[in-house]
């Protein structure tokens, strides 16, 4: 996204192709590579990231979400400014190469889903989250 008076923007699209790839890059980015935080809003300065499919447009019916673009496995992510450029591609390329070498883990789709949840909860309660110092704005 860019506008020639303004620059560029911060999101940034991949489409795993299925909820559970898109899951475990999530899972991999937040966990491993500390690259940024699952949630289901992308407003911050953090780098955030959502699988859209399952959660923004969830409500929307399947046939609205394939005229879209949204595939099931589409990861947004709205990069933060903290952190280089170069810092945040090394992150993101490191998580690629992880999903690549190592199968998936059977219990990640219940650990992804349990941290949206408790960082959703954190964020309605405006408290910090376990391991963070951050404030919902």
């Amino acid at each position: 996204m860019g506008n020639p008076g303004y620059g560029y923007g911060g999101m940034l699209c991949v489409d795993m192709g299925t909820e559970e790839r898109a899951n475990r890059l999530m899972h991999l980015l937040q966990n491993t590579t500390q690259f940024g935080l699952m949630a289901v809003s992308l407003g911050y300065y953090e780098t955030l990231m959502s699988c859209s499919g399952s959660s923004t447009s969830s409500e929307m019916p399947p046939e609205d979400r394939a005229l879209a673009g949204i595939s099931p496995g589409l990861v947004r992510m709205s990069v933060g400014y903290n952190g280089t450029l170069e810092q945040r591609w090394a992150q993101f390329e490191r998580a690629l190469a992880i999903m690549k070498q190592q199968p998936p883990p059977l219990a990640l789709a219940a650990a992804t889903a349990a941290t949206l949840h408790h960082n959703a909860a954190a964020a309605d309660r405006d408290v910090p989250d376990a391991g963070s110092n951050h404030r919902k704005h």
